[in-house]
């Protein structure tokens, strides 16, 4: 049987806290909806005509209300006239009729009593308002998912407006090895939309490169703390240095919070500075890794990939026009990362490298 879903809602006009109860509605029903079903209903009838005399019910009511006529339909609604407003003498004028006329339409008695007695109703869970960040850019090299120290963060999403003054309020970059920075510098605070020049935590490891942006904020005075957790992980540019010397200090990527990385970049050829990225995607179904560098435009130029299906070295070949000829690459924990992989980032995992010659 049908029922008539409600749910409890926060009601932020009274200390203590309480609740109202909220009507939901399933559908919204007009004209043409009702004359279908009293057609279905009456099969002698159509719908077309139905919903004519519907419309022609409507402007007769509202003929009449002009008219300063009640109308009363028995064992179901009356419509009358009313006035919103207050005179301070019997002879003022009366207040502008935008705001003075209402009309106030009531069930009767016997159409509400069978309505009670009909109606079954169904508890919904509780919703909560709460910050919703849907996207994480960074604004100089267009990458979603970098936190970048050169550029500027955006999220996107919903209810993200908050008030720096406000104690708890505000945003944060925490690090998920270690770290936690309360962001200060912001160029934008709207519903829709944060700016901020992040401030980065360090941590423990160069290889922990990866953080958690959060936003909470309080909607009504005495309103609860809210907080809002983007849903994917951001990770920063990691730097390789002394790709000009024959053995350059090993570099760790693609890790997580753990204190090992996961992979290592052991050298390469480099003829000049470049920033590029490397990626790991996870084919699901076949359950090894396709390793491959990129350039800094999504969709833009890649390397053909190479299948990793255990620990151990690979040389990864550099794109068409990229100062980098190529990177060796040791992984050092294929499980882990195939299980970050999949369980974190989506089965791709993406590390912007500033690769410097000296």
């Amino acid at each position: 049987m049908p029922t008539i879903q409600w749910r409890p809602a926060v009601n932020a006009l009274t200390v203590p806290q309480s609740y109202k109860i909220l009507f939901v509605p399933r559908n919204t029903v007009g004209y043409s909806e009702l004359a279908a079903e009293i057609a279905a209903e009456n099969p002698n009838w159509n719908a077309e005509l139905v919903e004519a005399v519907l419309r022609a019910e409507r402007k007769a009511i509202q003929r009449h209300l002009i008219n300063g006529d009640q109308i009363t339909l028995e064992d179901a609604f009356s419509y009358r006239v009313s006035f919103l407003g207050k005179l301070d003498a019997p002879d003022d004028p009366l207040p502008d009729r935008d705001d003075l006329i209402q009309v106030n339409i009531n069930a009767s008695v016997p159409f509400m009593r069978e309505v009670r007695h009909a109606a079954q109703l169904e508890r919904l869970p509780l919703e909560q308002k709460q910050p919703m960040i849907a996207a994480a850019e960074d604004n100089r090299l267009k990458l979603n998912d970098v936190l970048n120290p050169k550029g500027v963060l955006k999220l996107t999403g919903t209810n993200l407006f908050f008030d720096e003054g406000e104690e708890g309020c505000g945003c944060v970059i925490e690090g998920t090895k270690s770290g936690r920075a309360v962001q200060s510098q912001f160029a934008l605070i709207s519903n829709a939309s944060v700016l901020l020049v992040p401030e980065i935590p360090a941590q423990t490891h160069s290889w922990n490169n990866e953080y958690a942006v959060s936003v909470s904020t309080q909607y009504t005075e005495h309103g609860t703390l809210r907080t809002g957790i983007y849903g994917r992980k951001l990770r920063s540019p990691l730097t390789l240095t002394n790709f000009g010397h024959p053995h350059p200090p090993e570099v760790g990527i693609l890790t997580g919070s753990a204190d090992a990385p996961y992979v290592s970049v052991t050298g390469g050829a480099v003829s000049a500075d470049e920033t590029l990225r490397i990626q790991a995607v996870l084919d699901i179904h076949a359950g090894h890794l396709l390793f491959s560098l990129l350039d800094m435009e999504e969709g833009g130029k890649a390397d053909a990939a190479v299948t990793v299906t255990a620990n151990g070295s690979f040389t990864l070949q550099g794109f068409p026009g990229s100062a980098v000829s190529s990177l060796e690459i040791r992984v050092n924990n294929f499980a882990d990362l195939v299980k970050m992989a999949r369980n974190q980032y989506s089965s791709r995992v993406v590390d912007v490298l500033e690769v410097r010659v000296g």
